[in-house]
């Protein structure tokens, strides 16, 4: 099993190279985040021609999240329980049923939460407290699940190019980074810190400055595994190569690789 999350920034500005990423890499689930459109807006034809069954909870203009499975969708959720704040699209999830058995998977967008001293920096926060609530209970299942997405989360000084530059930043601050260590502390395990301990492994480059050519990156988009799944993982792979490509988004896709 090959699942794949990627911030794709507009899956309408994005259609060409997300359908060129499905035939290239043909992962059996893919998480999109910031869809940024509502369902009856979303590329369903094009996606289901590309041999992929689709959910989604979509948005206009804003965030939006979508799970692609080459595998039949189970059952889905829809929204982090206990938490509707301001009906912001941020949270899917789905069982996906495969020759192996069954993979529970979600699609995270957590709130960026900048600037940090207004209410959007608590709205994270709390966005996160919800997630960690829930992902406490899918424990209890005993199963394998993915928790894939965007984290707007950079974990630790090694995921970012200058830790000094971003110390204020709402995904750097003490309290962001707790928040993520929660979850692992729950007992999930961040796939990529599983295979390696490598500096300077980036998903997200921004269009300014040139941050793409000087390799000014961080990284906010992670794939957090139950047990279950972190025993079977056998690999973890960052698609730098999507940065370069032609209209690409700010983020690239990262990949783990499950027995």
């Amino acid at each position: 099993m090959r699942i794949a999350t990627w911030n794709v920034n507009s899956v309408r500005q994005r259609l060409t190279p997300l359908l060129s990423f499905l035939k290239e890499t043909t992962p059996d689930v893919l998480c999109l985040q910031e869809l940024k459109c509502e369902e009856n807006a979303f590329p369903r034809m094009e996606v289901e021609d590309a041999g992929y069954n689709v959910i989604l909870h979509g948005q206009k203009t804003f965030n939006g999240v979508a799970i692609l499975s080459k595998h039949p969708i189970e059952e889905s959720r829809v929204g982090l329980p206990d938490f509707d704040h301001e009906g912001q699209s941020r949270y899917i999830e789905a069982v996906i049923s495969h020759d192996g058995g069954a993979l529970r998977v979600a699609s995270i967008y957590a709130p960026n939460g900048n600037p940090a001293d207004t209410p959007k920096y608590d709205y994270k926060l709390a966005f996160m407290e919800a997630l960690t609530r829930h992902a406490a209970a899918l424990l209890q299942l005993e199963e394998a699940t993915v928790l894939a997405g965007d984290y707007n989360i950079i974990p630790e000084a090694c995921d970012v190019y200058d830790p000094a530059a971003w110390a204020s930043d709402a995904l750097f601050l003490p309290q962001s980074r707790k928040a993520y260590r929660r979850l692992l502390n729950l007992g999930y395990a961040d796939a990529l810190r599983a295979v390696t301990d490598d500096a300077g492994l980036y998903t997200f480059w921004d269009y300014q400055a040139g941050a793409w050519q000087k390799n000014k990156g961080i990284r906010i988009d992670h794939l957090l595994l139950s047990p279950q799944a972190a025993d079977r993982l056998t690999g973890v792979e960052i698609v730098k190569a999507m940065r370069a490509g032609e209209k690409p988004s700010d983020h690239v896709a990262i990949f783990g690789e499950l027995r």
